[in-house]
């Protein structure tokens, strides 16, 4: 750039920012200091922030960060809830049926409908992620005992 050109208050104002840094890092006195942002901020030109400048170093530029590497693309982690427990709440409900006279055999019955439905569930929960762990193999891995 030409030492001819005329600077901008934008540019007089960087020029002081970075003798502030170079003296928070140890490089010029309080005095030193004083003295060139008094200068630098009555520079007309760029030669004239040259010279304020010509014997500090640059600011080095900032390492570009490398590229992360490849992701797993599975499924999210899943969150587990962190709330009552159901066994200790069916136990409470087996206890209350048997002390309750005549509501027993609902509660039995009850049980039961809800453990049939509870093996569906896993039953069809199990069928589901075996074919997403499926997808994810690697070509040519099979699991063991498959051929």
């Amino acid at each position: 750039m030409d030492d001819r050109i005329r600077v901008s208050d934008a540019d007089r104002d960087r020029v002081a920012a970075r003798l502030r840094d170079h003296f928070a890092e140890g490089r010029l006195t309080q005095d030193e200091l004083d003295e060139r942002i008094s200068a630098a901020l009555g520079a007309k030109t760029v030669g004239d922030l040259r010279r304020v400048m010509a014997d500090l170093p640059e600011p080095e530029p900032v390492p570009a960060r490398t590229a992360p590497g490849p992701q797993w693309a599975g499924p999210p982690r899943v969150a587990y809830r962190h709330g009552p427990r159901i066994l200790p709440l069916m136990m409470f409900a087996l206890l209350a049926a048997v002390l309750i006279p005549g509501g027993g055999w609902l509660f039995l019955k009850l049980l039961l409908a809800f453990w049939l439905v509870s093996c569906l569930v896993g039953a069809f929960t199990a069928g589901r992620f075996y074919r997403q762990m499926r997808r994810g193999w690697q070509p040519g891995y099979l699991p063991h005992g498959r051929r």
